[in-house]
C-alpha cells in the first residue's frame, strides 16, 4: 500500500505546492496589458512574481517556441492567441506544433474585430456596404496588418461569405492600416476593437458590423455580421494560458481554477473592458474546444482564399 501512494501522488504534491517560486508568462508580439493585469492578481493571490516576458519578434513564433521548450512543471505560460493558430496554419516549417507541444489552461478574454468605413463610403450599414461591393467589384480596396495576419483571414472569410470582391492591401502593422483608413488610402478595415472603437467614437471612421456572434459589451450600438443575415459570421480576437505540453494536469487545474476566481470579481472585468476585453471564463475541456474550432475556421480560409506568406 506504502508502494502505490508513492507512486501515485507525485502529481497531488507538487499541486499542492504549486506555486513556489516565480512563473514565466511569455507574451508574443500582442499587447502585454492582460497578462500584466492577470498577472499582478495572480502574484497577491499565490505570493509568487509573474515575470512577464515580451518576445514580440517573428510574429510570435519566438515567444511559442520559448514555452514549447521550456520544462513541464507549470512555471513557463504562453500567452496564447489567434496569431498562434494563424501562425501553425500557414508555415509548415516552424518547431512546433500546437496540439502535441502545448496544453490548454483557460481563455481569459475576447474581443470583437469591428467593420469600419471611411466616411467617405456612403453606406451607412452592412447590407448597403455588401451591395455596394457587389456593384462595385474590384473597385473598393480594405487595409489588413499584413498578408496571413488574424485581421487579414477574418477579412477573406467576410469576403468569402458574403461573395464580394475588395481588394487586398497589406501593411506593416495595425497602426499603419488603421491611419491608411482614415486617411481615405483604403476605404474598410476589419479593425480589432482596441484599435478602431476609439476612432469610431470620434467620429472619423464608421463602424457598420462586430464580428461576434454577441453584441460588443463595449459598443452594444454596434450590430453583429450576423443580425445582418451573415449567421455563421461569428469569430473573435482572444488570449488565453497554453503551457507546455505533459505539464501535470492537477497543476492545470490549480492554474485555470485561480484564473478563473480572477476573472469573476466585477474589478477586474472592469478593468479588461476598458483594456477592450470581454471577460471569458472556461474550463480546460471547453478551452480546448474553443481553440480547436478557431483552428479549422482558419485552415479553411486559407484553404479557400489561397492566402500565401513568403
Amino acid at each position: 500500500m506504502f508502494a502505490i501512494l508513492l507512486f501515485i501522488t507525485p502529481g497531488l504534491v507538487l499541486a499542492q505546492a504549486f506555486p513556489n517560486k516565480p512563473i514565466r508568462f511569455v507574451v508574443g508580439p500582442a499587447p502585454d496589458v492582460l497578462p500584466r493585469l492577470i498577472g499582478q492578481k495572480l502574484s497577491e493571490t499565490w505570493g509568487q512574481q509573474i515575470v512577464i516576458d515580451q518576445r514580440p519578434g517573428a510574429g510570435g513564433i519566438i515567444a511559442a517556441e520559448i514555452v514549447a521548450k521550456a520544462p513541464p512543471d507549470g512555471y513557463t505560460w504562453f500567452m496564447s492567441s489567434g496569431a498562434m493558430l494563424t501562425v501553425a496554419a500557414l508555415y509548415s516549417k516552424i518547431s512546433y506544433n500546437v496540439e502535441r507541444d502545448f496544453t490548454p489552461v483557460t481563455l481569459m478574454g475576447t474581443l470583437p474585430w469591428i467593420l469600419v468605413v471611411n466616411p467617405s463610403v456612403p453606406a451607412k450599414s452592412l447590407t448597403e456596404f455588401v451591395q455596394l461591393a457587389r456593384a462595385q467589384p474590384g473597385q473598393i480596396n480594405y487595409g489588413n496588418p499584413g498578408t496571413g495576419t488574424s485581421t487579414h483571414l477574418v477579412t477573406e472569410m467576410f469576403k468569402n461569405m458574403a461573395k464580394i470582391n475588395i481588394v487586398d492591401i497589406p501593411y506593416k502593422g495595425v497602426a499603419p492600416a488603421v491611419a491608411a483608413t482614415l486617411g481615405g488610402e483604403v476605404k474598410v478595415m476589419f479593425a480589432i476593437a482596441q484599435a478602431g472603437l476609439p476612432h469610431v467614437r470620434s467620429g472619423k471612421l464608421r463602424a457598420l458590423a462586430v464580428t461576434s456572434a454577441k453584441r460588443y459589451a463595449a459598443a452594444p450600438e454596434i450590430p453583429t455580421i450576423a443580425e445582418s443575415g451573415f449567421r455563421d459570421m461569428d469569430v473573435v480576437g482572444w488570449n488565453g494560458v497554453h503551457v507546455p505540453a505533459k505539464t501535470p494536469r492537477a497543476v492545470i487545474d490549480t492554474i485555470n481554477r485561480t484564473i478563473g476566481e480572477i476573472l469573476g470579481t466585477r474589478a477586474v472585468q472592469e478593468r479588461m473592458l476598458a483594456a477592450g476585453f470581454e471577460t471569458a471564463m472556461t474550463s480546460v475541456e471547453e478551452f480546448d474546444a474553443f481553440v480547436k474550432a478557431d483552428m479549422k475556421r482558419y485552415e479553411k480560409v486559407i484553404k479557400e482564399s489561397g492566402v500565401r506568406v513568403e
